[in-house]
């Protein structure tokens, strides 16, 4: 099964990638997962609809395929980005609760696993770079925000509750001092959320490849704690009037990327 990379394309320096909004199970896999894999709970549910038109002239790059089919924002390699801590690899056999997704047997081989990379992961890669490279050369530098979301209460991979806005620059070395700055400003600001920077999740592979500050690529992640803006249990609903409190927050950081210039 082939799909097709979904890429806006706007002429500002930001990009938006969104490796984790699709529903769509290919076929063999599809009849390989038992339900707690057809059920997708591990879904970055409505995230674009939560980013759509919050600023015009922003690129975003979107892949309708599942992360259960595999990951996009894992390593290639199949690395693990948070050694010693419990996750899920580049593709996943158990969801985010240590369950496992597959029927008994049905679990994807080595050969499977690289012909899902090539199917799917290579293709979003390879858009993402041409979308920053296109903007890096008309503005010198490009900006990538990468839109993640998750429950709130996950103890297979945190304790206690996470906070609302989870900010991964993976120390800092993925982008300009000024950027990760003016992101953690804007959420702090907002008194009725709780944020941390470069907590649980401090960047994933993408944020990590990407960002190369170096050489004008500058990139950070946003995991949002899924309470948010939606019902964190199926059917999983977006809720209109807690969504519009958020983006009225996830606003002005779009506003402030889309207007940062090197020093």
């Amino acid at each position: 099964m082939s799909v097709d990379i979904e890429i806006l394309r706007g002429d500002s320096p930001l990009v938006l990638g969104l490796p984790h909004t699709g529903t769509i199970l290919p076929d063999a896999v599809r009849t390989a997962l038992n339900d707690t894999g057809l059920a997708m709970a591990d879904t970055d549910w409505h995230i674009h609809d939560l980013y759509d038109g919050l600023f015009e002239g922003v690129t975003t790059v979107r892949t309708p395929v599942h992360r259960y089919a595999i990951d996009l924002n894992r390593d290639p390699t199949g690395a693990s980005l948070y050694p010693g801590q419990n996750t899920t690899g580049l593709c996943p056999l158990t969801d985010f609760d240590g369950h496992a997704i597959y029927q008994s047997g049905a679990e994807p081989d080595a050969d499977e696993v690289e012909r899902r990379r090539l199917a799917y992961h290579a293709p979003y890669h390879a858009a993402l770079k041409a979308e920053l490279t296109r903007l890096r050369a008309l503005h010198g530098f490009a900006l990538l925000f990468d839109c993640h979301s998750i429950r709130s209460r996950i103890p297979f991979l945190f304790d206690g509750t996470l906070p609302d806005f989870n900010i991964g620059t993976n120390e800092g070395a993925t982008c300009d001092t000024a950027i990760q700055s003016a992101v953690l400003a804007r959420c702090t600001a907002a008194k009725a959320y709780s944020t941390v920077l470069n907590g649980r999740f401090k960047g994933g592979w993408t944020t990590r490849h990407y960002g190369r500050p170096e050489q004008g690529w500058h990139a950070i992640q946003m995991e949002l704690a899924q309470s948010t803006y939606m019902i964190e249990s199926p059917p999983w609903s977006y809720l209109p009037d807690r969504a519009r409190t958020t983006r009225a927050i996830l606003k002005p950081i779009l506003t402030d990327l889309t207007q940062w210039r090197p020093a």
